[in-house]
């Protein structure tokens, strides 16, 4: 398979799919437990597994052709880390739903076939990527105004990884460590600390922030792109120092706003608990999956 790896979470019922998108093959690749526990109704990870790997045994015992020809993709697994899972194509899936008697069988064939059409139609104009993640936040119950600030941190971010890319940075494990140095920097926690602080486990940290912690995640993220433009760093301690610098520039801006208004901006409230009054929100828990 291509090593063009372009990963992402999709929702059905509001039930979270890990996928990915193969750039040259042109084709979205589902994991295949996720989708078992769905139709199945399986809350637990461990007897959806039980349940796939029993089915996958009966149907290599048949001679099904689906099975042999399934891959493994490492995604994120609930514990965070990367780990090997079956795949399949939407094709493969569509056989492979034929053998689990579900009556969500048939809405999960149309969604499939949306998915397919929706990133057909957003390859040729992105700015439908934008609508229909305005759609997604909407339905989750997140206000306009903050909405709006966190697509504009999705367009930071990108430029951000674009420059990491360039600086030769590896997408998983560098990304990471890069993610992690600017977030301590500028609100004096490490991602898994802020995550702690906010009663996450899964869960997106940035559906989880506030409009003043998006708005200093943004400016850590926009200095440290600007700064290595500037300084063009090379190997992965390089370029922590670069952002280290620009989440500090953030750092001072958070200071002083704490300075003036008597608060905290790094608030443990989450997306299930922020106060729609002081933040003009009425949002309930995100799960997008972005890091």
């Amino acid at each position: 398979m291509s090593t063009q790896k372009s990963n992402d979470i999709q929702l059905f019922q509001k039930e979270i799919v890990r996928t990915h998108w193969n750039e040259e093959e042109e084709k979205w690749y589902f994991s295949i437990i996720d989708v078992v526990a769905i139709l199945t109704e399986q809350g637990d990870f461990q007897k959806a597994r039980k349940y796939w790997n029993k089915l996958k045994e009966r149907l290599k015992n048949e001679g099904n052709e689906t099975v042999t020809n399934c891959h493994q993709l490492k995604m994120k697994a609930t514990d965070g880390k990367m780990r090997a899972t079956d795949v399949a194509d939407t094709e493969q899936l569509l056989r492979l739903i034929q053998s689990i008697p579900s009556p969500k069988a048939e809405p999960f064939k149309m969604w499939l076939a949306q998915v397919g059409s929706d990133r057909i139609e957003e390859n040729e104009n992105p700015e439908l990527a934008f609508d229909r993640a305005m759609e997604t936040y909407l339905k989750k119950g997140y206000s306009k105004e903050w909405i709006n600030q966190r697509l504009k941190s999705i367009e930071v971010r990108k430029e951000l990884t674009d420059e990491w890319q360039e600086r030769g940075m590896k997408q998983g494990l560098e990304y990471a460590i890069l993610t992690n140095e600017i977030t301590e920097a500028w609100s004096g926690k490490s991602i898994k600390e802020y995550k702690k602080l906010k009663n996450l486990k899964k869960e997106n940290l940035r559906d989880n922030m506030s409009n003043l912690e998006l708005v200093l995640n943004m400016l850590a993220e926009a200095s440290t792109t600007e700064i290595s433009k500037e300084k063009k760093p090379e190997g992965l301690e390089e370029n922590k120092d670069i952002a280290q610098k620009g989440g500090t520039a953030a750092k001072k801006a958070r200071l002083e706003i704490e300075k003036q208004t008597g608060k905290s901006i790094v608030t443990k409230k989450n997306a299930k608990n922020l106060s729609s009054n002081s933040e003009n929100q009425k949002i309930e828990h995100g799960k997008t999956g972005e890091k």
